[in-house]
Formats: C-alpha cells, sequence, structure tokens
C-alpha cells in the first residue's frame, strides 16, 4: 500500500495550523509595547525593535530552516524550531532591559519561527500540486489568525496582578511549545513521484515542462529580484499596520488601550481569512492579477489613515483590509515561487524570496515609531508605503514566470 493511500493528506493542513497559530503569535506585539515603554522607560522606537529583529531572524532563519528541511524532512526542523522559539520566550520573562529582550525574543524566539514556518509549506505545496494557492492560504491561515487568540488573552494576562508583562512571555511559549510539538509530528513528505489521483502535471496537458531551479538558478532569473522587491512592498505596508495596531488606534483614533487591543483580534482575522480567500482566488484568477488586486487595495487603505485620520470607522475597515491582504501576499509568494522554479528546491528557495518579508517588517517598524517621534504622527510613513503598494499593484502585472529549463536542476 503506497503511502499516499497510508496517510490522508488533509491531515497535514491541521499540524499546519496548529503549527502557524503559535508562530502567527507574534502579531499581537502591539498589545506589548506601551506595558513595556512604561515598565522599561524606553522610547516606542526602542519598544518596536524586539518585533522589528524577531521580522529579520524570522525570514533569515527561514532561509536555514527550508535548506535543512528540505534534507530532513519537516518534521524534525519543525520541532527544533518549536523548542527554540519556546526557550526565547521564556528567557523573554526574564529580560529587565530591551537589549535582553532583543536578544530573547528578538533573535532566538525568531530563528525558531523561521525554522518551523517553512515546514507546513513546503510539505504542503509537495503533497497538493492541484491546489497549491489554496493550501498555502489554509497551511499560513493559522499565523494570521494566532494574534486573534493571544492579543487579547495577552493583554488580560498583562493587566492581572498576579501575572504581568513579563510572565505572559513565559506563559506564552509553554503552550506554544506544546501546539508545535503536535503539528510537527504530522508533517511529512509524500513520495518521490506522488501526484494526487486523477491530477496530471501540466506538461501532460499540453503545456511546457516546469522545471525545478537550484537556488542558484532562481537568483540568476529577473523575476526573482522583481518578486523580491514586490513582497518586500506588501510586507512593508501590512507589518507597519500590524507592528503598530494598537498605538495607531489609540493616536488616531482615540482608543483606550483595551479598545484599541480589540484591533489586534480583528487584524487577524482577516488576516487569516485572507490568505484562505486570495488563495483559491489565485488558483483561478491566475498569481499576478489576484496580487494586482491587493496591492491596490492595500494601498488605498493606507492612503485612507493618511487622509481620513481621525474617523473611526476608516480604523476598523483599515486593519480588515490590511489583514486580509497582508495574509494574502504570504499566501500567493510561496505558491509563485513553486509556480516558478518548482517544489524540488522550494523550502530553501522559499526561504530567500522570504527574506523580503523580513527587510520590510524591519524597516517599517523602526521607520514608522521614528516618524511618529519626530513629528507627532504617522503621515509620511502612511504616504511611502502607500506608494509603494499603488506602484506594485501595476508592476506586477508585467511579471512572467520564467521559461522551462532544457534540463532539470
Amino acid at each position: 500500500m503506497s503511502e499516499n493511500r497510508i496517510f490522508n493528506r488533509w491531515l497535514l493542513v491541521l499540524g499546519a495550523v496548529l503549527i502557524q497559530l503559535s508562530l502567527g503569535a507574534i502579531y499581537a506585539w502591539s498589545v506589548f509595547r506601551k506595558p513595556l515603554e512604561a515598565e522599561l522607560g524606553i522610547t516606542p522606537t526602542q519598544a518596536s525593535m524586539p518585533f522589528s529583529v524577531v521580522l529579520i531572524a524570522f525570514a533569515v532563519a527561514t532561509v536555514v530552516g527550508g535548506r535543512m528541511q528540505d534534507k530532513l524532512g519537516p518534521k524534525i526542523i519543525a520541532i527544533v524550531g518549536g523548542v527554540l522559539l519556546a526557550a526565547g520566550m521564556i528567557l523573554a520573562s526574564f529580560a529587565r532591559n530591551i537589549t535582553m529582550l532583543v536578544v530573547s525574543y528578538g533573535v532566538i524566539s525568531g530563528i525558531g519561527i523561521g525554522f518551523t514556518y517553512v515546514c507546513p509549506i513546503s510539505a504542503g505545496v509537495k503533497w497538493f500540486p492541484d491546489k497549491r494557492g489554496l493550501i498555502t492560504g489554509l497551511s499560513v491561515a493559522g499565523f494570521g489568525a494566532g494574534a486573534l487568540i493571544v492579543g487579547p488573552l495577552a493583554r488580560a494576562m498583562i493587566d492581572s496582578p498576579a501575572v504581568g508583562v513579563f510572565a505572559t512571555f513565559r506563559w506564552l511559549g509553554i503552550a506554544y511549545l506544546v501546539m508545535i510539538v503536535i503539528g510537527g509530528l504530522i508533517l511529512r513528505n509524500p513520495p518521490e513521484g506522488y501526484k494526487p489521483a486523477g491530477w496530471e502535471p501540466p506538461a501532460a496537458a499540453g503545456k511546457p515542462a516546469r522545471t525545478d531551479y537550484n537556488l542558484g538558478q532562481m537568483l540568476s532569473t529577473g523575476q526573482f529580484w522583481l518578486i523580491w522587491l514586490l513582497y518586500f512592498a506588501g510586507c512593508a505596508a501590512g507589518l507597519m499596520i500590524i507592528g503598530q495596531t494598537s498605538p495607531i488606534g489609540q493616536k488616531l483614533a482615540g482608543f483606550t488601550p483595551a479598545t484599541a487591543a480589540i484591533g489586534v483580534s480583528v487584524l487577524s482575522i482577516f488576516n487569516g481569512l485572507g490568505r484562505i480567500f486570495w488563495g483559491k482566488i489565485s488558483d483561478n484568477l491566475g498569481r499576478t492579477r489576484t496580487l494586482a488586486i491587493m496591492y491596490l487595495i492595500n494601498g488605498i487603505v493606507v492612503f485612507g489613515y493618511f487622509l481620513i485620520p481621525s474617523a473611526s470607522f476608516i480604523y476598523w475597515v483599515g486593519i480588515a483590509l490590511v489583514g486580509a491582504t497582508f495574509g494574502g501576499y504570504l499566501a500567493l509568494y510561496p505558491a509563485v515561487t513553486a509556480d516558478f522554479y518548482g517544489t524540488k528546491h522550494v523550502g530553501l528557495n522559499y526561504g530567500f524570496v522570504f527574506t523580503a518579508y523580513g527587510v520590510g517588517g524591519l524597516l517599517s517598524n523602526i521607520f514608522a515609531p521614528r516618524v511618529l517621534e519626530l513629528t507627532g504622527n504617522y503621515n509620511f510613513a502612511f504616504i511611502l508605503t502607500g506608494t509603494l503598494c499603488i506602484i506594485a499593484a501595476l508592476v506586477i502585472l508585467f511579471v512572467k514566470s520564467p521559461a522551462p529549463k532544457s534540463q532539470p536542476a
């Protein structure tokens, strides 16, 4: 009996969601920001540094994790990443200065997230060549929705005299470890040559054969560099809003911290739903046309924060749409990487594409609070990131997949 008959490939989605719910809790950072400013006596820019560093460490570690899971399989690397994530969170609970928080939460937890994140994505595109957009959306939906649970929970724990901001890191780290180990035990790669029953690859339908590009071959194509820059633009806009969700709500709409924390949950709901919705749409409409629509929506919304800053409905509609489009980027770019460059080296290849996420998140979450400190508002940050999204909406329409290679990688 073949492995694909023994193993129900849809179980992989369950493992992926358990893992990604834990990893996606990093999007609840804005709930921690102001309490840490008060506890440590630091500025908004300093309080944003752990979130900025965790994003870049996450992205860089995805390259290493992708390479390792390509060789060792997704199960062991996912579990190793879960241990590192939990260790960083537990160490963060003992931090009493910003440097230790950056090292523990930012670097150690970020490396753990990067190792684990790529595993369910890589396994998913191999098990579901017939539903690549949908499955990457489902695989990362939990990541987008993680802060839905953790945002209000962390807020309640932080406000509790019995817990407080630092102990919150510790308890969350333990919970993440349990969920990632359970999810990681489900992950596996399909047998060599696997294809779903009744499905034939494009070559069998009379289309050009897609060959597998290794890393060097991918980097030699102009499409990679365009994809990287476009991904950077979307992530810079999305992660800026995500990292500053609670402060933006308090600054623009005058919400209380508790009300603004609800914004983190609203964003998380749409972040998760957007990954599934846009992933499925792209399977029918095409990746680049779907991305163009998403970039256009993202750009208009971010400009809306600048044009109508005090309207509370703009805050709620804006974070919903930013969450949905940003979630879509995280679903579509793994599928684009597999479409363009094959699945044999997809763990490592997508790891390099994903560095755009880290750079975008790092720069935007240093830039936005610094703009606030210098000018008293976020306007210039909104204008710049909104403009990048509008430009990306136009450019993505001209990006075509590279021609199939004559020889396999």
